[in-house]
């Protein structure tokens, strides 16, 4: 320090003091985002439209939910008779032969086998510009199972179809 010149304490103090309360509001704005990331997903949310298309080709919901909700919006015009949608999940092994029961069950039964086993939730069937949703329980699901939801209006099921991924 050249002679003559003065040192401001305070001044180093309340630098020191600025740097060490952002620092440690960082630290909890940290904390607090990674806590935010860490609570389950118990929503499916999808949206299907004209063309046989869900605009989601994964999804991933915690088996840990005591319930998963599944919400579907038809952003299409067409309606459910001409293009009708649904959400349906079941283990991907079973999905060719759950949709083909639902072809056999028709329209009247929303295009699901009433009271199949292999078909762990679905949808009502809807139309374009409707909205519908469903709940089913969270321990229907192994974390780490192989699952797909898919639709069963007829033929949709060939390319309206994802992979439901499911987490502890």
């Amino acid at each position: 320090m050249p002679l003559g010149s003065t040192f401001d304490l305070t001044s180093s103090l309340e630098s020191t003091m600025k740097l060490f309360t952002t620092s440690l509001l960082a630290a909890a704005l940290l904390t607090t985002a990674g806590m935010a990331h860490a609570a389950p997903n118990c929503t499916i949310k999808l949206k299907g439209d004209d063309r046989m298309q869900f605009d989601l080709k994964s999804v991933t919901v915690s088996a840990s939910c005591p319930s998963i909700t599944i919400e579907l919006a038809h952003v299409g015009k067409m309606p459910v008779q001409a293009m009708g949608h649904n959400v349906v999940i079941s283990a991907t092994k079973d999905l060719s032969t759950v949709a083909a029961a639902g072809i056999k069950a028709g329209a009247a039964a929303g295009y699901v086998p009433k009271a199949d086993a292999r078909v762990l939730a679905a949808t009502p069937i809807i139309g374009g510009g409707a909205k519908t949703s469903a709940k089913f329980a969270g321990k229907r699901l192994k974390a780490g199972g192989d699952y797909s939801f898919y639709c069963t209006f007829p033929g949709h099921s060939a390319i309206m179809k994802g992979k439901l991924v499911v987490t502890k």
